[in-house]
């Protein structure tokens, strides 16, 4: 008389979907963690993000930016803290960074990088050679076009028409 899987109510209730790109929050520590871990590669590229310094800051207008390899970084905190060095990987299923010249020494004499997280970092030297790494994002319409930077973002439909009548009224 058991009913079978496919219909149990309490199966599917207890069934979980891998990611949901609904998710917005919760309290619960598991929770954040789940997300985390079982994010796909495109969501875990903007977790991998580190502090820029204040001469770039105020150079790009730009608060934090996903690391890459060869920029330089500052590490702020930890056992390694002030030390600097380029980035020589950043592994994203893991979200973590390598250093150069940050190494442990293993019990036989090798020597072995050492993983930091990337809230531990921040940008000294960006490696531009990406030219749309640091692009501002731009409206068009219609023949017309209206740059929003990252710095004035327009929160409301309201605020980008009222910055569309503007544009084409000057």
């Amino acid at each position: 008389m058991a009913a079978s899987c496919e219909n149990c109510f309490n199966c599917i209730l207890k069934m979980k979907k891998k990611f949901s790109t609904s998710w917005k929050s919760s309290k619960q520590p598991r929770k954040q963690r789940k997300y985390v871990a079982q994010a796909p590669l495109h969501v875990k590229k903007k977790l991998v993000s580190v502090n820029l310094s204040k001469e770039l800051r105020k150079k790009h207008e730009k608060r934090n930016l996903a690391v890459r390899k060869d920029d330089v970084v500052k590490i702020k905190r930890g056992k390694y803290k002030g030390k600097q060095g380029k980035v020589l990987s950043v592994k994203l299923k893991m979200q973590k960074i390598t250093v150069e010249g940050i190494q442990v020494k293993k019990l036989d004499g090798s020597k072995v990088n050492v993983n930091l997280r990337p809230s531990n970092l921040q940008i000294i030297e960006l490696i531009l050679e990406d030219k749309k790494r640091l692009k501002k994002k731009e409206i068009k319409t219609g023949s017309e076009q209206v740059q929003a930077s990252s710095s004035k973002k327009l929160r409301t439909k309201g605020e980008k028409e009222n910055a569309l009548k503007k544009t084409k009224s000057s």
